[in-house]
């Protein structure tokens, strides 16, 4: 510390110092931030006429100057220093303080940032150690003093270095943290955007390849848009993949199901609420609408949104802001509105259950998803796909899918659409012992002419051998079709000779050369 005080008057110095940069360190969380302040400090307190904090480049041998004082920003730009380069990479590599009381009589000292131009001054340096690793240095000049005043100093630097290395550590680590967070958001949203890009929705029919039409028109307008659909049909799937195809990809998804809010909650849950506005709410929550603010907000079954809430929902569509329950501040917001429903609004217009005004709203771009009974060249090719799906859940080795199984498939009604077939192949996944999928593996409702309103065997009334007949055909077709036609290996597998199978192959008229390849 510049010129002669006494030891009382410098200890309290001291401890005033290391009162303050204590502080620093419990409101400081960035390290340039908390770096300068230590020197603010140090500046005021001890008089030093320059300063520099260095600090070691993660995984490398590099240290550079992170906060100085009396340095220009070109000077700052040059203190860069390797493991044993001058004096401060000297430090950095022993890990040992050093003190030079006069720069100008000292050959290993570098003058890196060239401000001293052969001042005499005295320099000190010290390493920042945490847990036995050299992470950064302190270096400071202050005017040329008896020795026992700048080993003193150097002493008390040492000190300040060892408060200073624990907090540097714990903020990179929380910078560390926090950026790998980011980065696995980052990655997780870029498996999300892939997941529902419109290459990945599921269907070669007609009315499907209208949908994708629909979605690449419409994905980065602002429009809104209505989706219409029986329950199943992929509505929520075909929203997001709206919202991955738009420019507005990397902000928020939300998704609210309105037919599944009890109606007093409606309002908070959309809009948000101020604390004490209703019982129960202790504290402020936002809306869902604040939430998605930047991204899109699907409201999955708008049709059994209740009157009261429709109109303030005719006002966010129309003004673009909102109040949040229990507050009089209004709230702007920039929000794409995908909405979808199974009912027919028209009826429940007629009904006096929905607002004329909020459809029209609504209605700006309107998309309507067939059912799955409307495009059956797309079953298989959905099952194919929830089977590789199922694979991965389960950890099954299915390869196919059997005759009997598809001919179920292929003559059912599916009233729960898509959604009724996943689950059915899930179901088959998983009971299957096999790499196979065969027809009992399937649920009752598909196996029985009851339930699948169609006729899977031979119509009702066919002589027992007829059925028989009906079902050893299947059997052995999908035999064949395992062994690509090789009746001999198709024998083999149901346990009989190939006279026998080659005499059912001509008495049940199967072909097998359709089923070579």
């Amino acid at each position: 510390m510049s010129g002669q005080m006494s030891v009382d008057k410098r200890a309290k110095v001291e401890l005033d110092i290391l009162y303050r940069i204590s502080q620093a360190l419990a409101h400081q969380h960035d390290i340039p931030a908390l770096l300068n302040e230590v020197l603010d400090i140090m500046e005021t307190e001890m008089g030093l006429s320059r300063g520099t904090l260095t600090l070691r480049h993660p995984d490398s041998d590099i240290f550079t100057i992170e906060a100085s004082r009396g340095l220009s920003a070109e000077e700052k730009v040059r203190g860069r220093y390797k493991l044993g380069e001058g004096i401060t990479g000297r430090v950095a590599k022993t890990g040992r303080a050093e003190l030079v009381p006069d720069i100008t009589k000292d050959p290993h000292f570098l003058d890196r940032t060239r401000v001293h131009q052969q001042k005499q001054v005295a320099f000190m340096c010290v390493p920042i150690v945490h847990q036995r690793r050299i992470i950064g240095t302190i270096s400071i000049d202050r005017p040329v003093a008896e020795e026992n005043e700048l080993k003193r100093d150097l002493r008390f630097l040492k000190l300040v270095s060892d408060i200073l290395a624990e907090a540097l550590s714990a903020i990179r680590e929380q910078v560390a943290e926090r950026e790998s967070l980011l980065a696995e958001n980052r990655r997780l949203r870029q498996e999300l955007g892939d997941k529902y890009q419109l290459s990945n929705l599921v269907g070669n029919s007609g009315s499907m390849k209208e949908v994708y039409g629909q979605i690449a028109q419409v994905a980065d307008s602002m429009a809104t848009v209505l989706i219409r659909g029986e329950s199943g049909t992929g509505k929520e799937l075909v929203a997001r993949a709206i919202h991955f195809s738009s420019s507005r990809k990397n902000n928020q998804f939300i998704s609210v199901n309105c037919g599944a809010l009890p109606e007093n909650l409606v309002e908070s849950e959309l809009f948000g609420h101020e604390k004490g506005a209703f019982t129960g709410a202790i504290q402020q929550r936002k809306g869902r609408f604040e939430l998605a603010n930047g991204g899109t907000l699907f409201l999955d079954e708008i049709g059994d949104i209740p009157l009261s809430v429709q109109v303030l929902l005719l006002r966010v569509l129309q003004e673009k802001e909102f109040q949040r329950v229990g507050s009089e501040k209004s709230i702007k917001v920039n929000v794409r509105i995908v909405a979808a429903t199974s009912r027919n609004l028209e009826d429940a217009i007629k009904q006096g259950d929905f607002r004329e005004d909020l459809y029209y709203r609504l209605n700006v771009f309107p998309m309507h998803l067939p059912p799955l009974r409307e495009r059956k060249s797309d079953i298989m090719l959905l099952a194919d796909f929830f089977v590789q799906e199922y694979n991965k859940v389960y950890g099954k080795n299915i390869r196919r899918i059997s005759t009997a199984a598809i001919n179920m498939m292929m003559s059912y009604h599916w009233p729960g659409n898509v959604r009724e077939l996943e689950n059915c192949v899930e179901r088959a996944v998983l009971t299957s012992l096999d790499d196979v999928i065969h027809g009992y593996n399937m649920p009752p409702s598909l196996q029985t002419s009851e339930e699948t309103n169609t006729a899977m065997l031979p119509l009702e009334g066919a002589s027992l051998s007829g059925m028989v007949g009906a079902y050893e055909r299947e059997i052995i077709i999908d035999a064949l079709k395992k062994h690509r036609g090789n009746a001999a290996a198709a024998a083999r597998e149901l346990r009989t000779t190939q006279r026998v199978m080659n005499y059912k192959i001509k008495q049940l008229g199967i072909q097998p050369k359709n089923y070579r390849t």
